[in-house]
């Protein structure tokens, strides 16, 4: 139980996606500036990578560019980092919140899994209401699918 007293289940977000490639590819290409600039984020949102140091202890920092030309500066703390199963990261600009990515083999695919977990549910609700978080990730998710598909269309 958290603080405000709502269980874990209250304050996560958790989005999964099957990708149609194999996990050391979909690892890759999640951990990557060269390929996660091409397809990190909702529909419509292009980045700038600054600094992207996948590492325990290493950060991320980059800007989202939203379609209407807002931008969101994020930064990334790597908690925990075991190629290709897992990787665990801070979002320590606001919102603030523990983020825990797997890849999962599941044949020739890749079960993706976000789990987003805030400190409290107001501030998990608060991110899905202002952020649109589930629609968004996803979203994030499909495209990451998409950009391996044509990486794959392209090696063969």
């Amino acid at each position: 139980m958290a603080a405000d007293g709502s269980s874990a289940a209250e304050r996560e977000i958790v989005i999964t996606r099957l990708v149609d490639a194999p996990r050391d590819l979909v690892y890759k290409v999640w951990t990557d500036p060269e390929h996660v600039v091409h397809w990190w984020g909702p529909n419509g949102f292009t980045n700038t990578i600054h600094h992207m140091d996948v590492r325990p202890g290493g950060e991320w920092r980059l800007t989202m560019h939203g379609p209407d030309g807002t931008d969101y500066r994020n930064l990334f703390v790597f908690v925990e980092v075991d190629p290709p199963a897992r990787v665990v990261y801070d979002h320590v600009s606001g919102p603030k919140f523990r983020g825990v990515m797997t890849f999962e083999e599941e044949g020739a695919r890749t079960r993706v899994t976000l789990r987003s977990t805030f400190e409290t549910a107001e501030l998990r609700n608060y991110t899905v209401e202002t952020f649109g978080a589930i629609e968004g990730g996803k979203q994030t998710l499909a495209r990451l699918d998409d950009y391996v598909s044509k990486m794959k269309v392209m090696k063969s």
